[in-house]
């Protein structure tokens, strides 16, 4: 009967398709940019997260293919073994000066970052106390780890409880407060720094405040904000102060820092050195490749030389939101590039129209993408604007031209 399992899942796609919850792959058929082909016609792009411009940037190719002629293509091997060459080591100490930290160990994705950073120090006589809304990463890296999980209603700190998304939580000082949480061996606040569906920022400022009163360690994941957050991009943590009193910060190469794959956790040195010698998705993955590695540093050298590209998305993402809120969008309020356009007046059947607007959007040649169930909770479905530095005024305009025709033929806006 095991066989069944297929008619079962020919189903399960089925009942997807006619709720309009089917996820479609668009096919790009050039590089990564402000402008990509799809099906044969060149279309603006608004949901990549190439924040700066730099997936396709000159010097950056430049660099990664240099690196593939002096370092080769790939290690076939984890580091431990044979596979830690020198770039490898200049990236982690190039990383570790950018962010501010101690140390940096270098995984091949935030992903695996994120699954490899919570066993090695938390045990079921430890407590991992994290937010609502965090990325899927997170999530199952708690679940890989024996501590006592506690999940705080998103971004509220106090000590009541709080309703988000249908769901009553409690806040994070409630949890820390606890007799449980208390008498734990070791806690940690694990939050992204910019949670990636509605582009808010987690209170660094208020979350150290409370780690230091109740003796938590803090752990953020700002892949959404590496590069191009703070005032010199170092991420939320500059942008909240607090870039000593962070513990553990894991991020990714594959948004703003270039685009391409790779990941690390960057942060005290001791707890950093540990986790190079028990950390399962470091020990049994193999090595970051050198084109990656070679991309990447010429990305922090061009970021650490001047703050022009992220400042030219600081301004291409205020002028975004102010031209869609006086269209009369319902959009989600922040100080980030990612933009999300709400349809919770069509709850509950907000999904297909998402598909359908999205639909439309290309069809003017605006490429977005839309969001709903299981990737944002049931009636929360979205469009996930995320706008570039590579991104023209001109363009921007374009997009919010789309936006306004295709709102007012379903009913968006007036």
């Amino acid at each position: 009967m095991s066989r069944r399992i297929f008619a079962d899942l020919e189903k399960q796609i089925e009942d997807r398709r006619e709720k309009g919850l089917y996820k479609e792959e668009r096919i790009i058929e050039s590089h990564q940019g402000a402008e990509i082909e799809v099906g044969g016609r060149k279309v603006l792009n608004f949901c990549a997260n190439n924040y700066l411009g730099l997936s396709s940037h000159r010097e950056v190719l430049k660099a990664s293919r240099e690196m593939i002629r002096h370092r080769g293509y790939g290690l076939s091997s984890v580091r431990f073994i044979c596979g830690t060459q020198d770039i490898h080591k200049q990236l982690e100490k190039k990383v570790s000066e950018f962010l501010g930290t101690e140390d940096t160990i270098l995984y091949v994705a935030c992903f695996d970052a994120n699954g490899g950073v919570f066993e090695p120090f938390l045990d079921q006589d430890c407590a991992i106390i994290a937010d609502q809304l965090n990325h899927a990463s997170i999530i199952d890296g708690v679940r890989l780890c024996k501590a006592r999980r506690h999940v705080y209603a998103h971004n509220q700190m106090g000590s009541g409880e709080y309703e988000f998304d249908g769901k009553t939580l409690p806040g994070l000082e409630r949890i820390l407060q606890s007799e449980e949480v208390r008498g734990c061996k070791y806690r940690m606040i694990a939050t992204d720094g910019v949670f990636s569906m509605n582009g808010d920022l987690a209170p660094l400022d208020r979350i150290c405040e409370l780690a230091d009163r109740y003796d938590a360690l803090v752990m953020v994941d700002d892949s959404h904000a590496t590069g191009f957050i703070g005032k010199t991009g170092r991420g939320t943590p500059e942008y909240f102060g607090v870039m000593d009193r962070v513990d553990l910060v894991t991020t990714t190469f594959g948004k703003a820092l270039g685009g391409a794959s790779g990941g690390c956790t960057s942060g005290r040195r001791v707890m950093i050195d540990w986790l190079r010698q028990v950390s399962r998705p470091y020990l049994f993955s193999n090595t970051l490749s050198p084109s990656v590695v070679g991309g990447t540093l010429k990305v922090l050298e061009l970021l650490s030389s001047t703050t022009r590209l992220r400042d030219k998305l600081e301004r291409n993402q205020k002028y975004f939101r102010r031209r869609m809120t006086s269209a009369g969008f319902d959009i989600i309020k922040g100080d980030h590039p990612i933009v999300p356009i709400m349809f919770r007046k069509f709850t509950p059947n907000d999904a297909p129209v998402a598909q359908a607007f999205a639909r439309d959007m290309l069809e003017e040649g605006i490429y977005v993408i839309g969001f709903f169930y299981p990737v944002v909770a049931m009636g929360q479905s979205r469009i996930r604007v995320q706008l570039s530095a590579a991104h023209s005024k001109t363009q921007i305009d374009r997009a919010v031209e789309a936006f306004i025709k295709v709102g007012r033929k379903h009913g968006v806006i007036s």
